[in-house]
């Protein structure tokens, strides 16, 4: 769970988290340095569960300054897997993610194998707040619509940031190697996962509009979020174009090799 800021919403979502019926879900805070003290509070957060159930159930990440939200998600993920976790979910810590959906996340994937499980806004049943204006359902729908149109997938919620993955779909992605700093991270590791033959599955979610604080989303974010799917269409066409060649030249050489 990524925060920068978000002071006032993450004590209400950690508590929602801690509270669902799986023991061994771990919450892994990973701060920014926020100016707000969120560092501080998820600190207090992870004494008070320890002292609660006996147990560390919190632990926090905190990295040297606001580094892009993709950046943030790449260290909690790698952190969360060489720390031994089976499934690894994404999460926003605004409130705009259904805490109450995690255990059908997880049961999908132990029940399918997929790789990663996305709670999708954009499948049969998923939903939108009535806080959000015409304009703002048009933006992401295109940005869904067009970033699957150039990657060629059928991902309905590419961009969607709620997402459970299976800890070898995280490993394979590799997460070191990830450009996108934004929010375009989303649709570089769901677009990787496909590459590396993981199975991808949609579950409906009500998408519900942040009560508190402020969206992160700026123009810089904007513009890479429009370049990124160009740049790993461009790049899976470089090296299948690499792949192919290789071939060739190894099917032309002489018996002698």
């Amino acid at each position: 769970m990524p925060t920068y800021n978000e002071a006032d919403s993450l004590p209400g979502v950690a508590e929602a988290l801690l509270a669902l019926p799986l023991p061994g879900l771990r919450l892994l805070v990973v701060d920014d340095s926020s100016p707000d003290g969120t560092g501080a509070i998820a600190e207090d957060l992870a004494r008070r569960a320890e002292e609660t159930y006996g147990h560390r159930r919190v632990d926090v990440l905190h990295r040297a300054g606001k580094d892009g939200l993709g950046r943030a998600y790449a260290a909690g993920m790698a952190r969360a897997v060489a720390d031994g976790a089976h499934h690894v979910l994404q999460m926003d810590a605004d409130g705009s993610h259904p805490a109450a959906k995690v255990p059908e996340l997880l049961g999908v994937a132990l029940a399918t194998g997929a790789g990663v499980v996305v709670g999708s806004r954009y499948v049969q049943g998923g939903t939108l707040s009535d806080a959000w204006g015409v304009h703002r359902r048009l933006l992401s729908r295109w940005a869904n619509a067009y970033a699957g149109t150039v990657l060629g997938t059928r991902v309905r919620d590419i961009t969607g940031g709620f997402n459970l993955w299976r800890a070898d779909a995280v490993r394979a992605v590799d997460l070191t190697t990830v450009d996108s700093a934004g929010y375009s991270f989303q649709v570089e590791t769901k677009y990787r996962a496909l590459r590396h033959g993981f199975d991808l599955l949609e579950v409906p979610i009500h998408f519900e509009d942040r009560a508190l604080g402020e969206s992160k989303m700026n123009l810089m974010v904007q513009l890479e979020s429009v370049a990124v799917p160009w740049r790993l269409r461009l790049r899976h066409e470089r090296e299948t174009w690499v792949a192919r060649a290789a071939g060739a030249a190894r099917g032309h050489r002489g018996p002698l090799g």
